[in-house]
Parts: structure tokens; C-alpha cells; sequence
């Protein structure tokens, strides 16, 4: 790693221990007990976790928190001395122990539930509607870093709809300049691209993941025997997907149909997961040529399809 990588990462380091700091303080949990309670977080979260499911074992528990056994054992003592839970023989395996909220367990669990609710509730009535819905989405963003890999959803292909054309110039823009350092000449270029997509003429689709743009090309006609793919792009949360290959298909597909002889495209050297979809679609390489964008050198190629021998 290089002294400019470690100072980035001390940098985004401060700024997470930053943020704990503050958040933790703005609502509350470094008070003794959790919402004027004689609980603290560990313990109203063991308390949360129980009355949600109705009964746990306690190995459960431990497992959904990341408690350390002694920890909990200590807990559930306590819990069970204030008359808060009642512990019990698993009927499937008389070695565990399931563990159910007592009629003064459920009366503070709804305490807790009640203040708990209030106090957020003071704390979003400061903001305006704009800064509750930036802080909402902000915390769904943090779920989404931090949390365990969501499973696949189901994935669409469809023609592109209002606000579609701006979503793939942005997205172009954003993910070329990340990933590969190219500037907003590269992203001009895209929208001059989209600018002359003539629905009447060629052809676009969009792949959509969980109700969201997740990938994009376009069918451009070229002359009247030709097509060119272009603007292939799928989002790094749905690489790995298949989606730049179901979306070259469709694109060749329509080419042909629409009685193209040959397809052609331009891409970059650098692209090598793209340059893999073409290949396997039939692609060949016709021409290569240095180039520089935003002052990074670039090979330029160009690659085509007989769309008449692979019919």
C-alpha cells in the first residue's frame, strides 16, 4: 500500500470515528441507562431481540448480537433476578435453554420500545422535511455498506423510460472517472451519444436489480447495413450478474432482426471485462490506436460482428 493509500484510509478512518462519536451522542447511548432506563444499550437490545421473536435460545441470542458467552450469561442473570424473563428447557434438546419475556419483561421492553420511539421522534421533529428524508436515506445507505450482501434479485431488461437517458450520462461520468481517472470530457462525449439517440431509428435498453437502473447499451444504426453497439455499462453491485452479456445479446439480436449485416463498436484496451463479452458474443478485434483521456494514456479499438455468417 502506498503513503498516499495509508493517508487516505487514516483520513476516512477519523472521519468514521467522527461520525460514531457524534451519532452516539446525539441519541443518547452513552447515558448510564438506555432512555432514562436502568438498562443499557447491550442489555435493551437482548431485550429487543427476545420480544421480537417471542422466545430464543440462548445461543440465539448470542449469535444475533455477537455477545461473548460470560457477557450474556451475566445479562440474562440479571434479567431473570428483576423478574424479566423466564427460562426454560428446549423441548427438542434438553442442554439448551429458551428464553421468553415475563409479563414485567414485556411491560419494559414496552417502556423501552415507547421512549425510544418518542426520543427519535424529537430528534427528526428539528429537521425540515428535506433533512429527514437526506438523513433516512443517508442511514439506508450506511445498512446497505455495512450489512451482509443482500440476495439476488430478479433482473429486467427493458426499454428505456423518463430519466433514464440522464441516469446513464451521470452514471457513465461517475464510474469512468473512478475507476479509470477519465474526466468530463469522457462524460461529454456520452451525452453527444445519447443527445443523437433517435428513438425512431435505434434502440437502447435498460437492466434494472431491485427497481433501479443497474446497467445500459445501446443499438445505434450506423448506415443502412450497420449497427454499432454502444454505451455498455453494468453497476458494480450487479457485476458478476451476467448482465453485460444478456444486454450484448439483446442488442445483437435486434441488429440482425432488424436486418443489419454487420455490428460494430469501440471500446478501450483497459476494459478487459467487456472486451471478454465481446469476444464471447463473436467479436473480433479490427484495429487498435494510442489515444489519451484527461492526460491518461489509452488504446483506442475498434472490434466488429458478421452478423450474416452468425445468423
Amino acid at each position: 500500500m502506498t503513503e498516499a493509500m495509508d493517508s487516505l484510509t487514516a483520513s476516512r478512518a477519523f472521519e468514521v470515528r467522527a461520525f460514531n462519536r457524534f451519532y452516539t451522542q446525539a441519541i443518547g447511548v452513552l447515558q448510564a441507562g438506555m432512555h432514562h432506563s436502568p438498562y443499557s444499550l447491550t442489555e435493551s437490545r437482548v431485550l429487543f431481540e427476545i420480544a421480537q421473536a417471542g422466545k430464543l435460545e440462548t445461543g440465539e441470542v448470542r449469535a444475533l448480537l455477537d455477545l461473548d458467552a460470560g457477557y450474556l450469561s451475566r445479562i440474562l442473570t440479571r434479567f431473570e433476578s428483576d423478574g424479566l424473563i423466564v427460562r426454560e428447557r428446549s423441548a427438542t434438546d434438553g442442554r439448551k435453554q429458551v428464553i421468553r419475556l415475563s409479563a414485567a419483561g414485556t411491560e419494559a421492553y414496552g417502556m423501552l420500545d415507547r421512549r425510544s420511539q418518542e426520543e427519535i421522534g424529537r430528534l427528526l421533529a428539528r429537521l425540515p422535511e428535506e433533512g429527514q428524508r437526506r438523513l433516512v436515506e443517508a442511514m439506508a445507505t450506511i445498512r446497505d455498506v455495512l450489512g451482509p450482501p443482500p440476495e439476488r434479485e430478479p433482473v429486467v431488461i427493458r426499454a428505456p423510460r423518463a430519466g433514464d437517458l440522464s441516469w446513464v450520462v451521470h452514471r457513465h461520468g461517475v464510474l469512468y472517472a473512478q475507476e479509470y481517472g477519465w474526466g468530463m470530457a469522457f462524460e461529454r462525449t456520452v451525452a453527444k451519444v445519447v443527445g443523437e439517440f433517435d428513438p425512431g431509428r435505434d434502440a437502447a435498453w435498460i437492466a434494472e436489480a431491485g427497481g433501479a437502473p443497474a446497467g445500459c447499451v445501446f443499438c445505434v444504426r450506423k448506415d443502412a447495413t450497420t449497427a454499432q453497439l454502444r454505451l455498455l455499462l453494468v453497476e458494480p453491485s450487479a457485476r458478476g450478474l451476467g448482465l453485460g452479456r444478456r444486454l450484448v445479446e439483446e442488442c445483437v439480436r435486434h441488429a440482425r432482426a432488424e436486418g443489419c449485416r454487420r455490428m460494430v463498436l469501440w471500446t478501450r484496451s483497459c476494459l478487459e471485462s467487456a472486451r471478454r463479452i465481446y469476444r464471447a458474443a463473436g467479436f473480433t478485434l479490427d484495429s487498435q490506436e494510442p489515444a489519451l483521456e484527461n492526460g491518461v494514456e489509452v488504446v483506442d479499438e475498434m472490434w466488429s460482428l458478421d452478423l450474416a455468417a452468425t445468423s
